[in-house]
């Protein structure tokens, strides 16, 4: 149902109340996207519910009515998974944002799917605690959506991904119903552990309306290593020797072009004295000195034995921030050019041999735009950035993007590999889906769809048709 008429809008605006029912232009294009810029907003309306009797009345009353409901974060997603384009009722979560429950002996706390991730990391600190999972969009995501999208970010080599912090989930399933689902417990094995089919599905199942969160004993005293290397063979013989002694926190990687531009367009000194054509960036705990001392001797013997082209280890927080930048101002410095964006992954083994025929293999067919590499070195995953040729224009750029992105998926396929490693399917990769999935997981994962949403009113046309 795209237009819902005005009986059942005045039921929605009951439910949440006039102020919490927006219907304006400006609130509908707000909240009707997140971060791809390819989709235009177009839902009915947008609705704020306060707790979770709300969503489940909102859900209940959209079920009765087969009005498509798109759950909505911090709309920080590059893959279009909180996009409504087709007359959907988008409901924000933003005031489902209390932090309670705090157990310090299990170090756990249950959140809203509002929260925002920097407001956990925060709140963990106050209590002398540590949330790990962190990324850019830390200060504006919201932990619903990085439940709904399984987030990754920097630290993953370490602590792995949101899916190793959920001890509990709530969802409220597509009929209204309301999950309580493993309770925070650490050992559970009665049955299908739904809590992780949820996570990641991207609303498609479920709304998470709550979750039960772990927290860690925090790093301290963080130094950070940034290395320049011949090329990505030596990096991952590298980065093997400094793991071997010392329990790195991070591995980023960053190719020359991605360093160049962050230099030029923020006016900074290089970082090193030798030029490299590729970089890492490692960061772990010092361990009163003794950590540094081995980071010392492994890049010392690196330099040795010619992997190595140069190396520094920060001296004090701001150097660490300071390098720490380089790889945090990637993102931004490329925006004017209009990038497509590619978030990949292999195994960690496979990165030069699949970075290296991506690169030819694009060079040879794409001669005209420029490829651009960073991500998170330590777990595979990277991120292709294909820059927009200044005098091609957007749309034409869009649709060549699309057969050297259907490319791209080809040599994933062949190597095993994702072409959504941390940002979702969504709407803006389903059609590369096939080349991640088989057709008999795809088809599995499209009959456990219909089994928890029969009418198929969450999140439609995400991940698949």
């Amino acid at each position: 149902m795209n237009n819902p008429g005005p009986a059942i809008l005045t039921q929605l605006r009951a439910v949440v109340g006039a102020e919490w029912l927006l219907t304006d232009a400006d609130a509908l294009a707000r909240y009707g996207v997140d971060q791809t810029t390819v989709y235009s907003a177009r839902p009915c309306a947008v609705a704020l519910p306060a707790d979770v009797g709300q969503v489940q009345a909102l859900v209940r009353c959209a079920a009765e009515h087969h009005l498509a409901v798109v759950p909505s974060g911090g709309r920080t997603g590059l893959s279009g998974g909180a996009v409504a384009t087709h007359g959907e009722l988008v409901l924000a979560l933003d005031r489902l944002d209390h932090v309670e429950d705090f157990n310090p002996i299990d170090r756990t706390v249950r959140c809203g799917a509002g929260v925002v991730t920097q407001q956990l990391q925060a709140f963990a600190a106050e209590q002398g605690l540590f949330y790990p999972v962190d990324f850019a969009s830390s200060g504006s995501s919201q932990l619903g959506g990085n439940i709904a999208t399984n987030a990754g970010g920097i630290k993953v080599i370490r602590y792995g991904s949101t899916r190793d912090w959920v001890r509990g989930l709530r969802v409220v399933t597509a009929a209204g119903e309301l999950l309580d689902l493993n309770r925070g417990l650490v050992k559970n094995n009665a049955g299908f552990d739904l809590r992780h089919l949820i996570i990641g599905s991207e609303g498609t199942l479920g709304v998470v309306v709550e979750a039960t969160m772990r927290l860690a004993r925090p790093p301290t005293d963080l130094a950070v290593l940034l290395l320049g290397a011949q090329d990505m063979e030596a990096l991952l013989v590298i980065l093997q020797a400094f793991r071997e002694p010392i329990p790195l926190t991070a591995c980023e990687f960053f190719s020359d072009r991605a360093l160049a531009r962050v230099l030029e367009r923020h006016a900074l000194a290089r970082p090193l004295d030798a030029e490299a054509p590729c970089y890492a960036l490692l960061e772990f705990e010092r361990d009163n000195g003794a950590a540094v001392d081995n980071a010392l001797q492994v890049l010392e013997r690196c330099m040795a034995q010619g992997l190595l082209l140069d190396g520094v280890v920060s001296q004090s927080l701001a150097q660490a921030d300071a390098l720490w930048r380089l790889r945090e101002l990637i993102s931004e410095s490329l925006a004017p050019w209009v990038p497509c964006k590619g978030d990949l992954s292999v195994r960690v083994s496979q990165l030069p041999a699949f970075m290296a025929e991506v690169d030819n293999t694009l060079g040879r067919r794409y001669p005209e735009f420029e490829l651009i590499w960073f991500g998170h070195l330590g777990d595979g995953n990277m991120h292709l950035n294909i820059l927009k040729p200044a005098a091609m224009g957007v749309e034409a750029f869009q649709q060549r993007c699309i057969a050297l992105m259907q490319c791209v998926g080809e040599i994933v396929q062949r190597y095993g590999g994702s072409l959504c490693a941390e940002h979702g399917v969504g709407l803006l990769k389903k059609d590369g889906l096939r080349y991640s999935q088989s057709q008999t997981e795809i088809q599995l994962m499209k009959q456990i769809k219909r089994v928890f949403d029969p009418q198929g009113i969450l999140n439609p046309g995400k991940i698949f048709d």
